[in-house]
């Protein structure tokens, strides 16, 4: 007798089971019938501009450690597909955004030309370049780290040389290379 009702305890819980399981199901149904798929549409589309911009590294002394540090900036690649080695060059004369840095190159120092040898790139820079302090210790090695290290984050500038006014200068009178 006992076993009996086990069995139809056991039978009723399986029924009710079947049933709920059943009408939850078509619940599940018709609420996916009623709601409607919607496309997912960005709040803000990417303009043609944004698609041009790239990253460019500038390095300037930290004023705090005055060692060498980046600076990223966005440029629109279209400014600087035509003479890219003119544009970061004027960047890094602008001077850096952030106010932890402070640019090495002396005030108004202009560019003049430049031009690729082989992977060799030729910066003429005005006389306003030799302003730099001689006597004060490592700033001639970040002067020059400064304008090597940011020319050199092209691929094609491997190393570069220094002219002053159009000639090879005894200050920088060497060919230099990335550290």
């Amino acid at each position: 007798m006992k076993s009996k009702r086990i069995i139809l305890i056991f039978i009723i819980i399986l029924i009710i089971i079947i049933i709920a399981g059943y009408f939850g199901i078509k619940y599940v149904q018709k609420k996916s019938q009623n709601e409607k798929i919607e496309e997912y549409t960005p709040e803000q589309e990417i303009t043609e501009e944004q698609y041009r911009q790239t990253i460019v590294t500038l390095y300037y002394v930290n004023k705090e450690t005055n060692e060498l540090a980046p600076e990223a900036r966005m440029v629109d690649i279209k400014d600087i597909m035509s003479s890219p080695y003119e544009k970061i060059l004027n960047l890094l004369l602008e001077g850096p955004k952030n106010e932890k840095l402070s640019s090495i190159i002396p005030q108004n120092t202009k560019l003049l030309n430049v031009s690729l040898d082989l992977d060799c790139l030729v910066i003429d820079f005005s006389q306003e370049i030799l302003n730099f302090d001689k006597n004060a210790s490592n700033i001639k090695e970040n002067l020059i780290n400064s304008i090597v290290n940011t020319v050199t984050e092209l691929t094609e500038v491997n190393s570069v040389k220094f002219l002053v006014n159009g000639e090879t200068n005894e200050e920088f009178n060497e060919t230099y290379t990335r550290t």
